[in-house]
């Protein structure tokens, strides 16, 4: 009996340790699995490689943003300097500053823009570097651009603070013939009387020293002195002599000119396409020798008497009246040439109380006032190479009549005179230019041929 109550009493012992034992465990829940080691080192492996491709395709997009950013720079520097010699083209064909060969200006040779390539990815510079400012842009040029010279009124003005000298030389030559018929006809082939045949050839030379000063960039003051020889041989048989021998006149002059001054004012700036206008001023004195104040070979006025030539003893060298002459110059720039003209008119002062030496004597005149010139021309210029310009034009001008005492002089009509004009020029240095101008006479009144030589020298 103690030996089944043992037995039975372990069992109920053993029975009650599993029971509580499962309850315990159903409390604290199920072990969590522990993974395998070589699980976890592949997945570590991964995550890496990932990390590595996304850091090589950084750094392949900032160097190939380096490369756009240095090849921007590069860009930027080029067009810099075209915008340059586009400026430098602007100023087509003159004599001061060329900096390219099409349509420049001729003071001095430019460069042209960079042909070199582009450099290679993996020699480009930092981002910092390439995104810093490349050169320095190019000051805006609002100076019309200057043409090889072919009348006195240049279209560059003298920058501000320098000075120009500007000597020169003219020669300038020209001959009329005049036949006057004296009796009557009986019918129009057949002339009864005498035939009086004058040819008058004429020269003249003229050094001039122009000085040229930069008040502003847009204002100038000029002042020109001239000297002047014109000598005159007048071939002629004198009226009612009926000799057949020709009969020599021979006269000259020399002496200081009449003094000039002029101001010049630009009023806009200009460009591509867009017309410059400069506007000027000009005031002639009289300081050259007088036309009344020489010598007339006539025993009275030639008007009123045959007697003597009417030719003067000895030539004037300036025009003996005060002018005052606005004009207008105007620049349009249009690659590769530069078209420009002018426009101006010419007032002459008229005098009083004037008196004419004759040979015998002095002779009244009264009040003189001699005709006014209204003035045009027109023409265009272009570069021949970076030194060398040529520029033509035309120059027409009408000169209306001389009165005396409020009538018009006896023979005094309106002349029209026209002249082809060629001109050149070289530069020699950046601050001297050679300019050369040829003036052909294209009407009967117009001197045959004007050459004029200058030297302009920048100081």
């Amino acid at each position: 009996m103690d030996r089944k109550r043992s037995r039975w009493v372990c069992s109920a012992g053993c029975a009650g340790f599993l029971f509580l034992g499962g309850w315990a465990g159903a409390q604290e829940g199920p072990a969590p699995a522990t993974p395998a080691s070589g699980d976890a080192s592949a997945s570590s492996a991964a995550i890496r490689k990932q990390l590595q491709e996304q850091d090589e395709r950084i750094n392949a997009l900032r160097q190939q943003i380096d490369a756009q950013l240095v090849q921007l720079g590069a860009m930027r520097k080029e067009l810099a300097q075209q915008q340059s010699d586009y400026r430098a083209l602007r100023h087509a064909v003159g004599v001061q500053e060329l900096e390219q060969q099409r349509g420049g200006n001729l003071g001095a040779s430019g460069t042209s823009a960079s042909t070199e390539p582009m450099p290679a990815p993996d020699a480009m510079q930092s981002v910092a570097a390439a995104q810093q400012p490349v050169g320095v842009a190019p000051p805006k040029d609002a100076r019309p651009p200057e043409v090889a010279p072919i009348s006195n009124q240049p279209g560059v003005l003298t920058p501000k603070g320098k000075l120009v000298i500007e000597p020169s030389y003219q020669f300038g030559y020209s001959s009329a013939s005049q036949v006057d018929l004296v009796g009557y006809t009986v019918i129009p082939a057949i002339l009864i009387g005498l035939i009086d045949v004058r040819t008058v050839r004429t020269t003249t030379q003229t050094t001039t020293l122009t000085a040229r000063y930069g008040i502003t960039n847009r204002l100038e003051l000029e002042l020109r002195v001239p000297y002047v020889w014109t000598g005159s041989n007048i071939v002629s048989r004198e009226i009612f002599t009926g000799t057949a021998t020709n009969n020599v006149l021979s006269s000259s002059g020399s002496g200081l000119g009449d003094i000039e001054a002029t101001a010049r004012y630009q009023f806009n700036d200009g460009g591509a396409d867009k017309p410059y206008f400069i506007g000027w001023f000009r005031f002639k004195s009289r300081t050259g020798t007088d036309p009344f104040d020489v010598t007339t070979d006539c025993v009275t006025r030639c008007v009123e008497n045959v007697t003597g030539t009417g030719l003067p003893l000895q030539l004037p060298t300036g025009s003996g009246f005060y002018s005052a002459q606005p004009g207008m110059t105007w620049l349009l720039p249009s690659d590769p040439v530069v078209f420009f003209g002018n426009l101006s008119y010419l007032y002459n002062f008229e005098r009083h109380g004037v008196w004419e030496d004759l040979v015998l004597g002095r002779q009244y005149l009264g009040t003189v006032r001699v005709g006014n010139v209204g003035d045009a021309s027109l023409g265009m210029g272009f570069a021949l190479n970076d030194k060398a310009t040529l520029s033509i034009g035309y120059d027409q001008s009408i000169i209306g009549v001389t009165k005396e005492m409020g009538q018009t002089v006896p023979g005094s009509t309106k002349v029209w005179l026209g002249q082809l004009l060629i001109g050149g020029a070289y530069r020699l240095s950046p601050t001297r230019t050679v300019n050369f101008t040829l003036a052909a006479g294209v009407t009967h009144d117009t001197p045959d041929v004007l050459v004029t030589v200058r030297v302009p020298m920048t100081f």
